[in-house]
């Protein structure tokens, strides 16, 4: 039997670095409607001599999810931590520029850390639950702060004084969509749980406080298909009483669960910002079309 050679099929050329082009400040000014939440402004941010961050503009609508997504070494896990003052505690790091919340100022001397990074809770890579009981992980803010028995909780249960630590508990895990599967357990070692359920437990222990935003840097990553698949249904539901914000390495699951992408590039730039249909089936930039298709990254 004889057979046909073909020519070898042509693959677009792969680059290991990004082209030069001008940004244009339009691809980053995004329309939308509703109010917002965060609002950054001119945003630099210093390792010693190093930038990270290069003059970032950007509004955070409330109550959507926000991808932030890009190679590594971009920036945009610092862009992340600048938003709930992370950063302070890392000692060579020095911010310039203005980030609100609702308004109001974080970066003014006058924040009360405890308070804002109650209102602007995080989500880690690695799933960190305590190594105490679920419940206790669940409990342990709103104990530390005292406030399981004061006026704060009516706002996250819609009731008055007098809510105790089992509906707290009980109110964030159900949130958390972990409820069902630790229910008969709680007293039990959460480092006993699996990597996608510990993940739940800890988005569980943020929820317990009352935040506003929810800022989550890679929280899937280090979880197997199925695991990610719940925490990104839950980033879903979340959406619609929180605002969350995403640092994800994955463009699809970008594109699956967030309402607008902002897009960083080498040097700390925020080359594009707008809606993730926009931004994933017609970008401006061509370096962000070369990035979302493969050509470097």
């Amino acid at each position: 039997m004889s057979t046909t050679q073909t020519e070898p099929e042509e693959r677009p050329e792969r680059t290991a670095a990004e082209t030069d082009e001008p940004i244009d400040p339009a691809w980053t000014e995004y329309g939308f409607d509703g109010r917002t939440k965060l609002a950054v402004d001119s945003l630099d941010v210093h390792y010693g001599d190093e930038r990270a961050i290069d003059d970032v503009s950007l509004e955070i609508p409330e109550e959507s999810v926000t991808a932030l997504i890009g190679p590594s070494g971009c920036g945009k896990s610092t862009f992340l931590r600048c938003l709930n003052r992370m950063n302070d505690r890392i000692d060579s790091a020095r911010v310039d520029g203005s980030v609100t919340l609702d308004g109001k100022e974080i970066y003014g001397d006058s924040t009360d850390l405890v308070e804002l990074r109650k209102r602007v809770g995080m989500v880690f890579q690695q799933p960190n639950p305590f190594p105490k009981s679920i419940r206790d992980n669940v409990a342990y803010g709103p104990r530390k702060h005292g406030e399981v028995e004061t006026g704060m909780l009516s706002r996250l249960f819609g009731r008055g004084d007098g809510t105790n630590e089992d509906e707290l508990v009980e109110r964030s895990l159900r949130q958390a969509a972990i409820w069902d599967e630790v229910k008969d357990r709680l007293d039990d070692n959460a480092l006993g749980l699996s990597g996608g359920q510990q993940q739940r437990l800890c988005i569980a222990r943020c929820l317990a406080v009352g935040p506003d935003v929810i800022l989550m840097d890679e929280p899937a990553s280090a979880l197997d298909p199925i695991a990610t698949s719940k925490i990104e249904d839950l980033i879903e539901d979340l959406a619609e009483d929180y605002t969350v914000v995403v640092v994800t390495h994955n463009m699809q699951q970008a594109a699956r669960i967030s309402d607008q992408t902002a897009v960083f590039l080498t040097g700390g730039e925020l080359v594009e910002y707008g809606d993730t249909d926009q931004i994933f089936e017609n970008p401006e930039s061509q370096r962000v079309e070369d990035y979302i298709t493969g050509k470097f990254g």
